[in-house]
């Protein structure tokens, strides 16, 4: 308004659109100041945020390691049925957080844009992640019908996505500890004989945070995290769920 001011009482400007120009320019230049001032921390911060995420994960990579080469190394001086079964113990415990490092691994890619595409044996992939998650919960038994089904997709984060949904399908079976997984014409569906759930609770599955019965552990943001990645990566993810009887998960991916 000075300047404005300094242009219409001194030097007695009478042109309108020069001193809107001259006004126009003053208020861009004014923005891009503040704007750079204001974004710079914020930007620095997040870099910094990212490196520090990307040294701790090299970090965690080590001690795992190194957890895996000596369980590799006791298992072959075992005699006792007890250190084996305290054995495998350490050793899904080492497995799952290997997946979690795997996880934070793909998940520092995704912000950082740097995700591997690669054809992948989708029959190969859910029985390798069935076969893991086995060890996590002896008790269920799994009922595959897998046919050879091979598409291009992120390896990693499909996993996830796959894990995702059996870790889910088991926390909600109740008593009838069965899960199962078909496989054909480019569609997995994932089966259980849980709890189930009606009409209002399949529109707000995919909330952040919300979970179907309360007494579940976790945070509830695994579906949301499962819809993002299908709409990502163009896979049609469809519910089909009713109360006390159980709830199917159906993922249809692109043929190649």
């Amino acid at each position: 308004m000075s300047i404005l001011y300094y242009y219409i009482a001194v030097v007695k400007t009478e042109n309108f659109f020069s001193l809107l120009l001259i006004l126009l320019i003053l208020i861009i230049f004014a923005g891009v100041i503040i704007s750079k001032l204001s974004v710079d921390p914020l930007f620095e911060h997040m870099t910094n945020l990212q490196n520090l995420s990307t040294e701790t994960l090299h970090e965690l990579n080590l001690p795992i390691s190194t957890i895996q080469t000596n369980i590799h190394m006791l298992k072959r001086n075992i005699s006792s049925e007890k250190d084996s079964k305290r054995i495998k113990r350490i050793e899904s415990a080492c497995d799952m957080l290997q997946q979690r490092y795997n996880e934070l691994d793909y998940m520092i890619k995704v912000q950082s844009s740097n995700i591997k595409y690669e054809i992948i044996n989708l029959n190969e992939l859910v029985e390798n992640r069935v076969e893991f998650l086995k060890q996590v919960y002896p008790h269920v038994e799994f009922n595959l019908n897998l046919t050879f089904t091979q598409i291009k997709n992120d390896k990693v984060g499909l996993s996830k996505v796959i894990d995702n949904i059996i870790d889910n399908a088991v926390k909600y079976s109740r008593n009838i500890y069965t899960i199962n997984v078909e496989l054909h014409d480019f569609t997995l569906h994932i089966q259980d004989y849980g709890c189930g759930m009606d009409e209002v609770e399949l529109l707000k599955i995919f909330d952040n945070y919300y979970q179907s019965n309360e007494s579940m552990h976790g945070f509830g943001i695994g579906l949301s995290m499962v819809k993002r990645f299908c709409d990502a990566n163009k896979i049609l993810l469809n519910f089909k769920s009713k109360p006390d009887i159980g709830t199917t998960v159906i993922l249809k991916f692109k043929e190649n």
